[in-house]
């Protein structure tokens, strides 16, 4: 499975990073200018350090990239974390920048695409880009972790919502049973 990943300036690089990490598959990943700040600031990390985890990085300017072009095919699209700006620019039509852009190119061609929107409170007009793009069959997740879970620390909390976005696209998340536990015995 090929998968394009873009982080944006939203909060969330942590569970950006973990989910890189998980991702099995051939992986991509697109920067903003304000996502490689946010990378840093929230990890201390570079977008360099992320290199050994995927096959390329591209910056958010580089129009020029493959995935620009519906010709390039990949499976799955994932911004996370997905600013309401970035979610606004989809929504809209606007591909002024790489992220946007691939999201054009996702819609046109029919390809997943999810939006781990990191923001709140939502503004209406969030909301109804989201709805919108929703309705166009784009998976909208908002970094919610799944306190039911019972996480006892930060990273078993990252960790719990980076399974849940795994099986939300279809993939093994690697923890066990990932809703069985609510299974009666």
């Amino acid at each position: 499975m090929r998968t394009v990943i873009a982080m944006t300036g939203a909060s969330g690089a942590t569970v950006a990073v973990d989910f890189l990490k998980r991702l099995p598959g051939e992986k991509f990943l697109v920067m903003s200018r304000w996502g490689k700040a946010t990378l840093h600031q929230e990890t201390g990390l570079k977008s360099e350090d992320l290199a050994p985890l995927v096959s390329g990085i591209y910056a958010s300017d580089d129009m020029n990239a493959p995935f620009a072009s519906g010709s390039t095919p990949f499976d799955h699209y994932v911004i996370i974390p997905c600013s309401v700006t970035t979610l606004g620019r989809i929504a809209s039509g606007i591909g002024e920048n790489l992220v946007a852009r691939i999201g054009e190119v996702a819609l046109k061609e029919n390809r997943r695409m999810t939006l781990v929107v990191r923001e709140t409170p939502l503004s209406a007009i969030a909301l109804e880009n989201a709805l919108k793009l929703s309705r166009l069959g784009v998976t909208i997740m908002p970094m919610s972790p799944p306190f039911y879970m019972k996480p006892s620390s930060v990273d078993e909390t990252i960790g719990k919502f980076v399974d849940h976005l795994l099986v939300t696209m279809g993939l093994p998340s690697g923890a066990p049973g990932w809703n069985e536990s609510r299974l009666p015995k």
